[in-house]
C-alpha cells in the first residue's frame, strides 16, 4: 500500500494509460480523483473501481480550461482536503505533415498537451506549498525527445512537457516537491490502434524487447514517482519505451 491515505489527481484517467494509472493508485490505497473530459467514461472507472474497494470520485475537467481545472481542484480538496499527487496524463493528437497542418490543430494539440499541463500544476502547487510535500508526474513521449514524422504539434508539446518539468524540480525542489515526467514509447492504447498492423510490426521489430508497451507499464512508472521510494528523485525525464531509442 505504498499510496495509503494520499490523494492523487490523475487527469485523463477516462481510458488507456489514465484509466490503468487511476486502479493502480486505488489498489495501492490512495484516493484517486478521477479527472476526464467524457465525464461518462470517468464514472464507469469509478464504478469498477468500487468494485475492489477502491475510494474515488468522477470529476469533469477540459485541462485547456483554466476556471476547469480550478473547479477540480477545488473538489478535490472538498471531497479530501489535500493533494499529494498530481498525474498529467492528459493528451491528445491530431497528426499532418507541416505543409499540411492547419492552425487549429496545432492549437488544439497545444492547449491540451502542453498548455493543460500548465494550469493542472500551476493549479496544485499553493496546496503542496501548504502541505511542504507533493509529487507532480507530467506525461511526454519518445516523439518529444527524438521527434516523429507528422508530429509538429504532438512532438512540440511533448518536448515542453520536458522543459516545464525540469524548471519546476529545480523551483520546487527545496519545498519539498518532487517534480519529474515519464517518457512512454509505442503503448497499446486506442491512440496506438489507429495505426496499420504493417506499421505496429516494424514498430516491434526496432523495439529491443520485442513488443509494444501496454498501459500497465507507464501506470507503474507513475506509482514508483508517486510513492516515497522516489523521494530523491527529481526533475527526471524516465523513459519507458522498451530501449527504442537507445
Amino acid at each position: 500500500m505504498r499510496l495509503q491515505d494520499k490523494t492523487a489527481i490523475i487527469t485523463g484517467a477516462g481510458n488507456g494509460i489514465g484509466k490503468e494509472a487511476a486502479f493502480t493508485f486505488g489498489k495501492e490505497g490512495a484516493n484517486v480523483v478521477v479527472a476526464d473530459y467524457n465525464l461518462e467514461a470517468a464514472e464507469k472507472v469509478v464504478a469498477d473501481m468500487n468494485e475492489f474497494g477502491g475510494n474515488a470520485i468522477a470529476v469533469h475537467v477540459n485541462v485547456a480550461d483554466q476556471s476547469s481545472v480550478q473547479k477540480m481542484v477545488e473538489q478535490t480538496i472538498q471531497q479530501f482536503g489535500r493533494i499529494d499527487i498530481l498525474v498529467n496524463n492528459a493528451g491528445i493528437t491530431s497528426d499532418a505533415m507541416l505543409y499540411k497542418m492547419t492552425p487549429e490543430a496545432w492549437q488544439k494539440v497545444v492547449d491540451v498537451n502542453l498548455t493543460g499541463v500548465f494550469y493542472c500544476t500551476q493549479a496544485v502547487i499553493p496546496k503542496m506549498l501548504e502541505q511542504s510535500k507533493g509529487k507532480i508526474i507530467s506525461t511526454s513521449s519518445v516523439s518529444g525527445v527524438y521527434g516523429n514524422v507528422g508530429q509538429t504539434n504532438y512532438a512540440a508539446t511533448k518536448a515542453g512537457v520536458i522543459g516545464m518539468t525540469k524548471s519546476w524540480a529545480k523551483e520546487y525542489g527545496g519545498k519539498g516537491i518532487n517534480v519529474n515526467a515519464v517518457v512512454p514509447g509505442f503503448i497499446e492504447t486506442d491512440m496506438v490502434a489507429k495505426v496499420p498492423e504493417n506499421v505496429l510490426d516494424k514498430m516491434r521489430s526496432i523495439i529491443p524487447l520485442q513488443r509494444l508497451g501496454n498501459p500497465a507499464d507507464i501506470a507503474k512508472a507513475y506509482l514508483y514517482l508517486a510513492s516515497d521510494d522516489a523521494d530523491y528523485v527529481n526533475g527526471t525525464a524516465l523513459h519507458v519505451d522498451g530501449g527504442i531509442m537507445m
